[in-house]
């Protein structure tokens, strides 16, 4: 029994600690119907599970922050619950060059 009540106590110490962000930290969005962003973009297969980067507004409450929107995400309501938020972390590898994009005549891309 004892054995079986450590065993569980070290489970529940190897949670994931909850994800904090300072004003200014660039964050990705998830795409999900409860967020809302899936019902202003609907959320396909081969759509990206992420937007952004937006960057960290205010802090709210202890779990929700408020992001700077985009344009094109304006119906939205600005303010996201922690678990709905991915830490950005740069890569030079996701920046594509201009001249390396090229736009086909049936308007698809060639890398």
């Amino acid at each position: 029994m004892r054995a079986s009540q450590s065993r569980q106590k070290s489970y529940a110490e190897q949670r994931p600690k909850a994800l904090e962000f300072a004003v200014g930290d660039p964050v990705f969005l998830r795409v999900t119907p409860t967020t809302g962003v899936g019902r202003a973009i609907r959320a396909r297969k081969l759509f990206p599970r992420y937007l952004g980067p937006y960057q960290i507004l205010r802090r709210i409450g202890s779990v929700a922050y408020e992001i700077v929107m985009s344009p094109q995400l304006a119906n939205l309501h600005p303010v996201f619950h922690v678990s709905q938020l991915r830490k950005y972390v740069p890569d030079p590898s996701h920046v594509l060059e201009a001249e390396d994009v090229q736009i086909r005549g049936d308007l698809s891309v060639e890398v």
